[in-house]
């Protein structure tokens, strides 16, 4: 028998008050040792890890398996939830408050009277929305809209979000194609860095445009920069493998082989995947 949404409802918000229970329980003081010990900086790099480990769940089509990883991720926000209510700053009621008091008012087409025909008018009416929120809270009326854009993040989501907000204001290209000329720019200037006098900085800059302009290319055709460049790099680990593989069954490794040998296992493992082919 299917359940109403109230019954589901219920049975969600027990599981969550048992796992905030859990949570309590662990840190107390009959609890573990270690999670009593835990602090917001001591754990702040398994909030990454695990959201990493979401997003490779994802790339991989494992329900079971994201599943459990977005648990291990909920954990990391009723943890530190958990840290900061022990010294009365805030619990986990205020962070789902906060959540749930933004996504309303983020939302005026939806909880409100506004209207939003298209995701791009709701991406644009966004900034509008997150601007009044920063003068709300005190923030200088000629705060850049960047600033939202956290510095921690990994470059390459740091510059996919960067050009992903001026792009909603109009700074942006026309078209992939006009990505792509600017793309060939900045590869002629690497080019021209590289075989000259100049100095690794320089050097460092021109690479650093290069990417810059791969990601904004990779925005305008629809496609996630850091899922393409994981897909390559999982390309790769299984390419690579395959010489291994071949290479250990003459009783080798790569470093007893020649640069021939293992670009003719690539090109065979190339054929290889292009007759079997790998998700």
């Amino acid at each position: 028998m299917t359940q109403s949404k109230d019954d589901v409802s219920a049975e969600v918000a027990a599981r969550f008050a048992e796992l905030v229970a859990l949570v309590a329980r662990l840190r107390g003081p009959e609890g573990c040792p270690w999670d009593r010990e835990q602090s917001h900086e001591s754990i702040k790099g398994l909030v990454v890890e695990e959201a990493y480990e979401v997003v490779e769940a994802i790339d991989e089509g494992d329900d079971k398996e994201l599943a459990a990883e977005l648990g291990d991720l909920l954990l990391q926000v009723v943890f530190h939830s958990d840290i900061a209510a022990a010294e009365s700053r805030f619990g986990v009621k205020d962070v789902i408050a906060a959540l749930t008091d933004k996504l309303v008012r983020r939302h005026p087409h939806v909880f409100g009277g506004e209207k939003a025909a298209t995701s791009g008018e709701v991406l644009k009416n966004w900034e509008a929305l997150k601007e009044a929120e920063r003068a709300a809270k005190g923030q200088a009326a000629d705060a850049s809209m960047l600033e939202g854009v956290s510095r921690a993040l990994p470059a390459m989501l740091e510059a996919l979000q960067l050009t992903t907000k001026v792009s909603r204001v109009g700074f942006d290209w026309g078209n992939a194609d006009e990505a792509m000329g600017k793309l060939d720019e900045e590869m002629d200037e690497l080019k021209r860095v590289s075989g000259g006098p100049s100095g690794s900085h320089e050097i460092e800059a021109e690479i650093g445009d290069l990417l810059f302009t791969v990601v904004n290319v990779a925005r305008l055709l629809g496609v996630d920069p850091e899922t393409a460049l994981k897909a390559s790099n999982r390309k790769f680990r299984r390419r690579f493998g395959y010489i291994e593989d071949r290479l250990r069954e003459q009783g080798r490794k790569p470093a007893d082989s020649s640069l021939d040998e293992m670009d003719s296992l690539w090109s065979e493992a190339k054929e290889h995947e292009s007759s079997t082919p790998v998700d």
